[in-house]
């Protein structure tokens, strides 16, 4: 599975963005969809995750009730719309996949896509 995030950039405090992380390869039918971040010395941090046939979808609590997690399955395409962002949500955010259930563990996901650059301005 090759992954490829896009959609990042500069944002206001309090804006909204969405980026997509698009998937090749494969079909993600058995498959879950995961999102996680990364700031400047920080550990990489769990966002979200979607399973690709159910649509469960799970957050971490920084972002319960701001980011939303989606995917459109016939695009081959997750999104995470994000809401109400702050200056700590600053970082580079990396979609992952896995063969299975959605995982919160970065060390549970087997692919990985570039990352995509998102700042926050106060």
């Amino acid at each position: 599975v090759q992954l490829q995030a896009s959609g990042g950039g500069l944002v206001q405090a309090g804006g909204s963005m969405r980026i997509s992380c698009a998937a090749s390869g494969r079909t993600l039918s058995s498959h879950a969809m995961g999102w996680f971040r990364q700031a400047p010395g920080k550990e990489r941090e769990f966002v979200a995750a979607i399973s690709w046939s159910s649509g469960f979808t799970y957050y971490g609590d920084p972002v319960k009730g701001r980011f939303t997690i989606s995917r459109d399955m016939a695009k081959n395409t997750a999104y995470l719309q994000m809401n109400s962002l702050k200056p700590e949500d600053t970082a580079v955010y990396y979609c992952a996949a896995r063969n299975g259930i959605s995982k919160t563990k970065r060390d549970e996901y087997d692919y990985w896509g570039q990352g995509t650059q998102v700042t926050v301005s106060s």
